[in-house]
C-alpha cells in the first residue's frame, strides 16, 4: 500500500481533490480522525492507496507534520492567484523540512484568468526546491478548457466529471507551449548533464527519456512538479494520479528518510472515542504487524483495517491499520527494533503560543478535568499542558482559537466536562527601590511558656536578577546563632507576598541586632518576627511593581515582516530587528521584546497581520518596572481579588 498526504491552505479544495482521486475507479472509504485528519482509502490500477487529508489552517500544522512523516509523497493544493502564494508558505516550508517528495496542484483553474507563470513565480519565492511547471492551460473564449503536457506535448481537453480527452494542440497555444517547454528543459538541465549537452547541441530530447529523468529527479526530491486542474470538475485529476503512481516511492523510502529500520511501525495519529477509548492509526512499513504482536512495550489487541473490518493476518507492507484500546501507544512515535523514538522535531509543528486557563463549570469536575486533559494531550501533538503558578488551575497551550474551541467541544462531548477559558493574568512581581529599616518585637503570653523575639532588620534593593540574599551582623549574642536560620526562614516567607500582593524579587536583608529571652524565645517566635519585620520594612522601602518581559521570535513570510514594527510598538514592545530565516526561503525571523501581559494581544494581531501564516516562540527575558495607570489598575485588580 502506498500513502500520500494532501495539504494546503483553507478553501484550496483539498478534500474535493482527495474525493476526486478516490473516485477515479469508483471505490473509496473515508475514516475521519476528529476534524483535522481524514484517511481516504481507494484502489487505482489494482494498487491500494491511502490519502491523508489534512484540514487547512495554521492550527492544524501539527496534524500535517505527523501525516507527512508517515507518507511516501505529498500533494500541496494551492489556489491559482499569485497574491495567495503566501498562504501556501507554511506548507512549502513544512514539506521541505520533512524532505518528502511532493507535487503541487494549482486548483480552481476553471475560474482563473491570470497567467500561471506568475502563480508559479510567486510560489517559488517560498520554495528552495525548483518548481517545474508540467502543463500549460488551453484557453478558449476566456475560459480554460484543457492543458498541454510539456513533456509529451499532448493536448488534453477537460470534460465535466470525466477523464480528459486527447485532442490536437490548438495553434493558439503552440508558441506558449514551446516557450514553456524550453524553460522547463533548461531548468531540468541543471540536474542532468546529458540533457544539458543535448540542449547545447540543439538536439530535441525524446519524451520517454525526459519522463524517466523527471521521475528520477522527483523521487530524489530534487524538484517539485506543478500540475493544473479543477478538482470540483475532475479536471487534471487523472494526470496527478499518474504522477503519484509513477513517481512516488514506497514505504522503504519512508524508513530511509526517518532513518529507522525497514520494518518500523509509525503511530500516525490518535483519537479518544467514548465507549471505545484510545485508538491509534498505525502505518506498518515492513508488513509484519498483526493482532497480538508486541509493540511499544505492550501487546496489540484488536487491529482494524481502514474499512473497519478486523485484521486477521498481517498488515501488508506499507499498510494502515487502527489499533483499538491501545493506551500504551503514543501518536507521533516510531516503533522499531523494540525501541520507541519520537518523530523528528519538524513533525510537531509550531510551538503552541495561545495560552488559556481552563476551569470546569462545575467545581466537582476539577479532578476529572485533569485526567481528561492528560488523555487528550496524549493524542494531540499541538497541545501542551501546564499549571498556572498564580492560581494552580490547568493551563493549556493551544495553536489558536479553532484549536481551543475544538478542545472545549471534545471535553464536553467525550468527557461530559463543560469548561470556561480565560487568559492568564500576568505573572507580576514587585521589588524595592531604596533601603529601609524595621524593628519588630514579637511578644505573646498565654498563661504557660510565652513567645518572645526582638529583631532589627535592614532591607536594600539588589540588581535585577540577583535574587534574595540574607546575612547578619549581630554582635554579642543578642540573637543566638541557633535562631538566625529561623529569622531567615521568616523573611523568605514574607517575600511570597509583598505590600502590593505579589512575590518580591531582588532584595537583600541584613539582621543587625535584636534581643532574646532565656525562657520564652524559640524558633517559632523568631520566624514570626522575621516574617512581620520584613513585611514592615518592605512597605517602607519604596515598593514598585515589576512585569515580565518576553523575548519573542516571530516566524513570518518576509512580505509581512514590515507590518510587525508598528504592532510591536503599539504593544509597548521593543523591536530588536529581523533577518532572513537561515533555512526557510522567503521567511524572516522578527525579534522583539514584549511585556508578557501583551502576548495575548500579539497572538490575535499576528493572525490578522500575516493572514494566519506567522507564529512565534516566546521565552522569559527579564523583569522591568511598571508605573502609571497600568500599574494602578494591576494593584487595584489584585486588591479586589483578595477582598
Amino acid at each position: 500500500m502506498r500513502c500520500f498526504t494532501v495539504l494546503g491552505p483553507s478553501q484550496s479544495g483539498k478534500t474535493t481533490l482527495t474525493e476526486a482521486l478516490g473516485a477515479l475507479e469508483g471505490r473509496q472509504r473515508a475514516t475521519p480522525f476528529g476534524d483535522r485528519l481524514t484517511l481516504r482509502c481507494f484502489d487505482y490500477l489494482s494498487e491500494a492507496w491511502g490519502a491523508l487529508d489534512v484540514t487547512g489552517g495554521a492550527d492544524n500544522l501539527a496534524a500535517a507534520g505527523h501525516a507527512l512523516a508517515a507518507s511516501d509523497h505529498a500533494v500541496l493544493v494551492v489556489p491559482p492567484h499569485p497574491e495567495a502564494a503566501p498562504q501556501a508558505a507554511p506548507y512549502l516550508r513544512l514539506i521541505e523540512e520533512a524532505g518528502v517528495p511532493a507535487s503541487l496542484f494549482i486548483n480552481h483553474m476553471d475560474g482563473f484568468e491570470g497567467r500561471v507563470r506568475d502563480t508559479v513565480a510567486a510560489l517559488q519565492t517560498y520554495a528552495a526546491h525548483l518548481l517545474v511547471l508540467r502543463q500549460v492551460p488551453i484557453r478558449a473564449g476566456g475560459e480554460i478548457t484543457g492543458a498541454v503536457d510539456l513533456i509529451s506535448e499532448r493536448a488534453w481537453e477537460y470534460r465535466e466529471g470525466r477523464p480528459s480527452a486527447l485532442v490536437e494542440m490548438p495553434e493558439t497555444i503552440r508558441a506558449r507551449e514551446q516557450e514553456a517547454r524550453a524553460e522547463m528543459l533548461e531548468n531540468l538541465a541543471d540536474y542532468d548533464d546529458a540533457l544539458l549537452e543535448q540542449l547545447i547541441e540543439d538536439k530535441v530530447p525524446a519524451p520517454d527519456s525526459v519522463f524517466a529523468m523527471v521521475a528520477d529527479m522527483h523521487r530524489r526530491n530534487d524538484i517539485l512538479p506543478v500540475f493544473l486542474g479543477a478538482a470540483l470538475h475532475a479536471n487534471g485529476v487523472t494526470r496527478l494520479m499518474k504522477d503519484l503512481r509513477h513517481e512516488s516511492a514506497g514505504p522503504e523510502a519512508v524508513a530511509a528518510r526517518l532513518r529507522v529500520a525497514p520494518d518500523a511501525v509509525i503511530a500516525v495519529w490518535g483519537d479518544n472515542r467514548r465507549h471505545v477509548g484510545k485508538s491509534v492509526l498505525l502505518r506498518d512499513l515492513g508488513g509484519d504487524l498483526a493482532p497480538g504482536a508486541a509493540l511499544g512495550g505492550g501487546t496489540l489487541g484488536t487491529l482494524a483495517a481502514p474499512d473497519g473490518k478486523p485484521v486477521d493476518g498481517a498488515v501488508p507492507p506499507g499498510g494502515l491499520a487502527l489499533a483499538v484500546k491501545s493506551d500504551h501507544l503514543a501518536p507521533g512515535t516510531v516503533y522499531a527494533n523494540g525501541d520507541a523514538q519520537p518523530m523528528p522535531d519538524w513533525a510537531a509543528g509550531p510551538a503552541p503560543a495561545m495560552v488559556r486557563l481552563l476551569t470546569p463549570a462545575n467545581t466537582r469536575d476539577e479532578a476529572r478535568l485533569s485526567g481528561a486533559l492528560s488523555r487528550v494531550a496524549g493524542v494531540d501533538p499541538g497541545l501542551r499542558l501546564s499549571q498556572d503558578p498564580e492560581t494552580g488551575h490547568a493551563c493549556v497551550h493551544v495553536q489558536g482559537p479553532m484549536h481551543l474551541r475544538r478542545l472545549s467541544d471534545l471535553l464536553a462531548s467525550e468527557f461530559d466536562i463543560a469548561v470556561q477559558d480565560d487568559p492568564p493574568e500576568g505573572c507580576y512581581r514587585e521589588t524595592v527601590t531604596r533601603p529601609a529599616e524595621a524593628r519588630y518585637r514579637h511578644r505573646k503570653q498565654s498563661g504557660g511558656a510565652g513567645q518572645f523575639a526582638d529583631i532589627h532588620l535592614t532591607v536594600r534593593p539588589q540588581q535585577r536578577g540577583a535574587g534574595f540574599a540574607f546575612d547578619e551582623t549581630v554582635k554579642g549574642g543578642a540573637v543566638p546563632r541557633n535562631y538566625i536560620p529561623a529569622v531567615q526562614a521568616g523573611c523568605e516567607e514574607a517575600l511570597k507576598q509583598g505590600p502590593m500582593g505579589f512575590p518580591v524579587l531582588d532584595v537583600a536583608v541584613t539582621l543587625t541586632d535584636g534581643k532574646h529571652h532565656a525562657v520564652d524565645s524559640s524558633d517559632h517566635a523568631f520566624r514570626t518576627a522575621g516574617l512581620m519585620g520584613l513585611r514592615q520594612a518592605l512597605a517602607e522601602a519604596g515598593p514598585v511593581l515589576l512585569q515580565p518581559v518576553q523575548r519573542i521570535d516571530i516566524h513570518v513570510p518576509s512580505i509581512y515582516a514590515g507590518g510587525l514594527v508598528a504592532q510591536v510598538s503599539a504593544l509597548k514592545g521593543q523591536v530588536l530587528g529581523f533577518d532572513p530565516h537561515p533555512t526557510a526561503r522567503g521567511w524572516d525571523v522578527f525579534r522583539a521584546l514584549i511585556p508578557q501581559p501583551a502576548e495575548d494581544a500579539l497572538f490575535r494581531a499576528l493572525a490578522g497581520l500575516t493572514h494566519g501564516t506567522g507564529w512565534y516562540e516566546s521565552r522569559f527575558d527579564h523583569y522591568e518596572e511598571l508605573h502609571g495607570k497600568t500599574a494602578e489598575k494591576v494593584r487595584a485588580d489584585r486588591a479586589a481579588a483578595e477582598a
